[in-house]
């Protein structure tokens, strides 16, 4: 059972079911696990005596997942494993031929031997023989496909409450950035004397020793300098990158890809902020956004 297109929800690549079922004289437990993984890797264990099994399973599979290292096994016995002993006639000839032949060689020398027993002829390798009863397995095949979908809907319900748990941790980290966002950009608002004052001093050091300079260069390179310590466009940015997030939070479909990109472009915008940041306060600020977006990309990592 896929995910209705219509219910917006996260959906984890780690996942786990398992099941049993039978159909006399077989018995069979299934077990599907997933990983992450950065494209969809299908590995599966079937019997290979079950004919067209897997080309008939592997799409009903991948039709349930995207992205992710998913392995599925399926361990078939039967109840009468042994079956009926079967004579085989022409080794049993051919057992009877040499022990006469023994037991005359013998009489001609003098020896006398026990009479020769039916079950030590029995006993000689090959006379009897056994074997498995053979079965047609298109019966087995068409049970062990109509019990596949229930497997599936499990797995998927896994994953899905795995996914309702990344959502949840997500969201809350992404509120954390917003906050601590807001924080930058309300300290980046009050340093702004402070930055002016340091530009003032900077222009005052430069005069004073900038004889025959060209005064245009010495303005471009103030200007350079207030552009460096300006932080506007990063928190912009970080503001930007929250909404994305949050969109792609909101969006049927698997988006972990989208966001562990966007995890990239969070932590460019955090490190840019922490070089620019010549206070204090804003990077403390910086390094906290920076650690937590680590932490959101270790949980990104397991978004289908």
């Amino acid at each position: 059972m896929t995910t209705s297109s219509n219910a917006p929800t996260l959906r984890s690549m780690t996942g786990f079911a398992a099941g049993t079922g039978s159909l006399e004289p077989f018995r069979w437990s299934w077990d599907i696990r997933s990983v992450n993984g950065k494209g969809l890797d299908l590995r599966l264990r079937l019997p290979d005596w079950v004919d067209g099994l897997e080309a008939a399973v592997r799409p009903l599979v991948a039709a349930h997942a995207k992205r992710g290292n998913i392995t599925l096994s399926l361990r078939v016995t039967r109840d009468d494993a042994v079956a009926a002993v079967a004579l085989n006639v022409p080794q049993m000839k051919a057992v009877v031929a040499s022990m006469l032949q023994i037991e005359s060689e013998a009489m001609e020398r003098g020896l006398s031997l026990a009479p020769s027993r039916a079950s030590d002829i029995a006993l000689v390798r090959g006379v009897l023989e056994q074997g498995m009863a053979q079965d047609d397995p298109a019966p087995l095949k068409a049970a062990l496909l109509a019990e596949l979908p229930a497997l599936l809907t499990a797995f998927d319900a896994m994953r899905q409450s795995e996914g309702a748990a990344l959502l949840g941790v997500l969201s809350s980290q992404l509120e954390t950035v917003t906050a601590l966002t807001q924080e930058a950009a309300a300290l980046a608002e009050a340093r702004k004397d402070d930055v002016a004052e340091a530009l003032k001093r900077n222009l005052a050091r430069v005069l004073d020793n900038t004889d025959g300079a060209d005064p245009d260069r010495v303005a471009q390179e103030l200007a350079l300098l207030a552009v460096k310590a300006d932080v506007t466009e990063e928190i912009d940015r970080l503001h930007a990158h929250v909404a994305a997030a949050q969109t792609l939070l909101d969006t049927a479909g698997p988006v972990g890809r989208k966001l562990d990109f966007l995890m990239q472009e969070f932590n460019r915008e955090a490190n840019t902020l922490c070089s620019k940041a010549q206070n204090a306060d804003l990077t403390r600020v910086g390094l906290e956004l920076k650690a937590l977006i680590d932490q959101m990309r270790e949980q990104v990592q397991n978004v289908e």
